[in-house]
């Protein structure tokens, strides 16, 4: 079992020259949305997902990752509801003040580290315009310390309309 521990943010200004950031293709679908469950395929790996009923006051939730061949993927796939989620993964260094604000020293030493990094979600197909930025922290004290990057836009966390299977699974109008 793993915990799930992310703030978001839509994006107000692209960063300059984001093709100098390695990224990911995805392409996913949900068979449930309440918990999520969906299968996903990233560049050339394929898994399902699981994540549990995020707690009321907590931005960590439970998350399983099980591993899938091409063929399992493609038949899950098939039965996925709703619309198919399609985006570029773009993976950019934290900010240099994530934590320049913040006297927690564990937050400090976790971004010396190295391991932070922001996941841009570029959208296309039927979401094409629309920008994510997510970033996953160790631990929920080490989230709230996090100061978002300046080309972040309005925080989204916990907004049930930017998950990525509200998306899929919401009627559109």
């Amino acid at each position: 079992m793993g915990m799930e521990i992310e703030r978001k943010f839509l994006v107000k200004a692209f960063p300059e020259n984001p093709e100098r950031f390695p990224y990911h293709e995805i392409v996913q679908g949900y068979l449930c949305r309440h918990p999520a469950v969906r299968v996903r395929r990233e560049d050339d790996q394929y898994y399902m997902t699981y994540k549990g009923l995020r707690q009321a006051g907590q931005i960590g939730q439970e998350e399983y990752n099980l591993p899938l061949s091409k063929e399992a993927f493609d038949h899950l796939l098939a039965k996925a509801d709703g619309r198919l989620i399609e985006k570029r993964r773009v993976l950019i260094p934290l900010n240099a003040d994530a934590f320049s604000h913040a006297a927690n020293a564990d937050a400090a030493s976790w971004a010396a580290s190295g391991e932070g990094q922001i996941e841009l979600d570029v959208f296309s197909g039927e979401f094409e315009g629309l920008q994510i930025a997510e970033v996953e922290f160790p631990s929920e004290e080490i989230a709230a310390a996090y100061h978002p990057a300046d080309w972040f836009g309005r925080e989204v966390t916990g907004d049930e309309h930017y998950s990525n299977a509200w998306l899929a699974l919401s009627e559109r109008n």
